[in-house]
């Protein structure tokens, strides 16, 4: 049934802008074919659906090749300041286009783990990509690394993304690392939202030996936190906080 409901709403997304650009194609090629005026507003809207339609089957593909390897934990040591500090540089111009800053405290010179450098980085993309594309309204954008202790007394390493917008209401948020489920269907696919980034999130940790928690009040902005086992005590070198926006 989970498979059914999984491959029912993966065909909606997709059949959604396909039915938008065969209506614009169907247009240009009849009653608009001659109207540079239709043309040109019509072809950045096409754009548009076709690079959605682009971002949810990478999406898709990447969840499937995640789920086939959800067995397999890495064993390559990787440094989450180095990967986060990467992935916030990355995202300067969008945050920039906003007018969000961008705040990142790590409580180490390096905090290492086991994992995979690629779906890490695709981690915190998606979560620091969610705090603008929802909760630029406050702002502010602030990432916390620090090491504490995890269940069964186990270190971890902790990446907290803290946005200050209008936050999540208390029902949404068992639902938020489901696949395609929205609090606003309408905002997230104006936003770009394939509905897929916080489940890639989920999986990918899961593979990591990781969770995510999310903490948010509604008008308080929210809390999305990806826990990981750290690599072990000795490759972690703990410093003061530094700061970087």
């Amino acid at each position: 049934e989970m498979r059914a409901d999984f491959i029912a709403n993966a065909s909606h997304e997709l059949r959604t802008p396909l039915a938008a650009l065969s209506g614009f194609i169907e247009t240009l090629q009849g009653s608009a074919r001659d109207d540079t005026a239709a043309r040109l507003r019509f072809l950045p809207i096409m754009q548009a659906q076709a690079t959605r339609m682009a971002r949810l089957i990478d999406d898709l593909l990447s969840l499937s090749r995640i789920e086939l390897n959800a067995h397999l934990r890495p064993d390559k040591q990787v440094d989450l300041v180095a990967i986060m500090r990467q992935v916030a540089d990355s995202l300067q111009t969008l945050a920039r286009d906003r007018g969000v800053e961008i705040s990142v405290k790590a409580a180490a010179d390096r905090l290492l783990v086991l994992g995979d450098r690629d779906e890490l980085m695709r981690v915190f993309e998606n979560l620091i990509e969610n705090a603008l594309k929802y909760a630029a309204s406050g702002k502010r954008i602030d990432i916390a690394l620090s090491i504490g202790e995890g269940s069964k007394s186990a270190r971890e390493a902790s990446v907290r993304v803290r946005d200050y917008g209008p936050g999540i209401a208390p029902e949404h948020l068992p639902r938020l690392t489901e696949r395609f489920y929205r609090v606003d269907v309408t905002e997230s696919r104006a936003q770009g939202g394939t509905g897929l980034g916080l489940a890639l999130v989920k999986h990918i940790l899961n593979r990591h030996g990781g969770r995510l928690t999310i903490e948010s009040t509604a008008g308080q902005g929210a809390t999305f936190t990806a826990h990981l086992p750290v690599a072990g005590p000795a490759e972690n070198t703990n410093l003061p906080a530094s700061t970087s926006g």
